[in-house]
């Protein structure tokens, strides 16, 4: 589609982190404001607007290497099927391909359906699962690691620098980072649910002991974003009360240009990659 073709595409402030939300609410998923704020803080957001009304949105978020994250493609239920989001995503491909940036995303299967003929090819296959906290005694949390170790394995498992994403997610209030054996996870609030991720561990005996100590010191809801190859993990989190809600295809525009030194078990979540 044109660019001239309908509404005008327009670039998104950090004043429009509130009509973001208001899209991501309605397709109940689980960013916070603060999340938003990422984005139009560090990225480039593109918006359409019916009058005053943000109706569609989709980001590109740069990262180290030549890679940058497309995410928040988001289209208000009333305003489907009119080509918005092939414009917003067409948007942010051209400023990454203007940047020398190959792109990445994390799609439904509806979304891989549309973003396959685009060009973009499928890498690794995720599934999100919730699991929803029984009422009882929440117990000590597991021991306590730095962001540097996190950092550190974040950049061996995904060739990415993404330093300023995680500092940011780490300092904000409710955020902690914990570690067991050969494991170590990120656990940060969502709008409707705790996050568990990324998440890196020796092998899936290690990785799955993290996550039980992590529900096991929760309260409140927790979705986790698992790496469906580390089948193992998979089944011990179906095995002990974790639902599957939805299957994510992470797709790759563009050369590849990072090799990774390990699979993750979780991702930061389909939201940021």
């Amino acid at each position: 589609m044109a660019a001239t073709d309908g509404p005008p595409l327009i670039k998104l402030g950090v004043e429009d982190a509130i009509a973001g939300l208001v899209l991501s609410m309605e397709a109940k998923w689980n960013q916070t404001e603060e999340d938003w704020r990422v984005f139009l803080r560090e990225g480039v957001v593109f918006g359409i607007r019916n009058g005053p009304l943000l109706v569609a949105t989709a980001a590109l978020l740069p990262y180290s290497g030549n890679n940058a994250w497309i995410s928040m493609v988001l289209v208000t239920s009333s305003h489907r099927r009119r080509g918005y989001a092939s414009r917003l995503v067409d948007a942010c491909l051209e400023t990454a391909r203007k940047n020398g940036l190959t792109s990445w995303l994390d799609a439904t299967p509806d979304g891989a359906a549309v973003y396959g003929p685009l060009g973009f090819e499928p890498t690794l296959q995720l599934r999100r699962l919730k699991l929803i906290k029984p009422m009882r005694l929440p117990a000590p949390p597991p021991p306590a690691a730095s962001l540097d170790a996190l950092r550190a394995r974040d950049r061996r498992a995904t060739g990415f620098d993404r330093a300023a994403l995680l500092t940011a997610f780490a300092q904000r209030s409710g955020t902690r980072i914990a570690a067991s054996g050969g494991a170590i996870a990120m656990i940060r609030d969502g709008r409707t649910a705790r996050h568990i991720g990324p998440l890196f561990a020796d092998d899936a005996d290690d990785a799955l002991a993290l996550v039980h100590a992590i529900a096991r010191s929760e309260t409140r809801p927790l979705l986790i974003d698992a790496v469906a190859p580390q089948a193992a993990f998979l089944e011990g989190l179906t095995a002990s009360g974790w639902t599957i809600e939805r299957p994510f295809q992470r797709m790759r525009f563009g050369p590849a240009t990072t090799v990774a030194e390990e699979t993750p078990f979780a991702v930061a979540g389909p939201e940021f990659g």
